[in-house]
This record gives structure tokens, C-alpha cells and sequence, in this order.
């Protein structure tokens, strides 16, 4: 019981910040109508493909809500090798995969929201070429989903400031 009384000033400072839940109401929010009005538009590219797989899975697929935005989507992929041994074979190598994204508003084609989202990750090259693949192929799946949160999250700030 007095750990709940301790915990009232902060809770009642918490509410005087004016935070609230960005995905207050669920479902049922502007924040969540706004991201199903997103449509994607294609993405260049298996890099593109597994974003926007990402970011349907996300969004929600094009056609559950009317569309009142697009979100058009440039990738740069790149593999860098580093960590070289005596006989200059790369023992590192470093996959970046950024992101420039557009959210366009379809009413008057203006571009509402212009940003770049990215990450990195680092893969070991090992003497089996297959191995080094199948790292590859992870690496750019797991950096798809984590461009993906980025994009999502970044969509959902803007629909709270613009619904507010």
C-alpha cells in the first residue's frame, strides 16, 4: 500500500509533462488511421522488396483504409570489407542499408514529411562462401525490419503532431 502512495507524485508529474501515449485509443486512433492510410509505393531492388515487405506488415496492406498518403522509398545497399589479413582476403565486412523516404500527401502531391532512416551490421567472412551468404542475406533481412521500425515510427510522431 505505500508503495502505491510513493508512486502518485510521480505519476501526477508525469501528466503535468503533457506526455500521452502515442498510440493512445488503439485501433481506434488518429495516430492508427493515419499509418493504414499509408499506400506504399514499390520499393527498386530484393532489398526493396524485403522493406517493403517490412513495412506492410507494419502499415497494413494498401486497400484496408482509403489511401490519403504515399510513401515513396530510395535505398542504398553497401557492402564495405575491412579487416584484411596478411594475404589481403577481408575477414569483416560491414552491410549498410539506408533509407530516404517521402510521405506524400495524395490530396495536392505536396511532400509532407522528407527524412532518411539507416543501420548497419557487421558480418564475419568466413572460408565457407555459402556461410558468408547466408550471413549476407540475414544481415540485410534483419537491417530491413529495423528500417522498417525506423520508417513506422518516425510516420506515427508526424500523425501525432498533426493530429493533435
Amino acid at each position: 500500500m505505500m508503495r502505491r502512495l510513493a508512486l502518485v507524485p510521480f505519476l501526477l508529474l508525469l501528466v503535468a509533462c503533457g506526455l500521452h501515449p502515442l498510440y493512445g485509443g488503439g485501433s481506434g486512433s488518429e495516430v492508427s488511421g493515419l499509418l493504414r492510410s499509408v499506400q506504399i509505393a514499390p520499393i527498386a531492388g530484393r532489398e526493396g522488396w524485403l522493406v517493403r515487405t517490412k513495412l506492410v506488415d507494419r502499415l497494413g496492406e494498401a486497400g484496408s483504409a482509403p489511401a490519403h498518403y504515399r510513401l515513396d522509398v530510395t535505398l542504398d545497399d553497401n557492402i564495405t570489407s575491412y579487416g584484411l589479413r596478411a594475404d589481403r582476403a577481408a575477414t569483416q565486412e560491414r552491410q549498410t542499408l539506408r533509407a530516404r523516404y517521402q510521405l506524400v500527401d495524395l490530396s495536392n502531391g505536396s511532400v509532407v514529411l522528407d527524412e532518411t532512416a539507416g543501420s548497419d551490421a557487421s558480418i564475419d567472412v568466413v572460408s565457407s562462401e555459402y556461410a558468408t551468404v547466408a550471413a549476407e542475406q540475414t544481415a540485410l533481412e534483419n537491417l530491413s525490419g529495423i528500417l522498417a521500425d525506423q520508417i513506422v515510427a518516425r510516420l506515427a510522431v508526424y500523425a501525432a503532431r498533426t493530429t493533435h
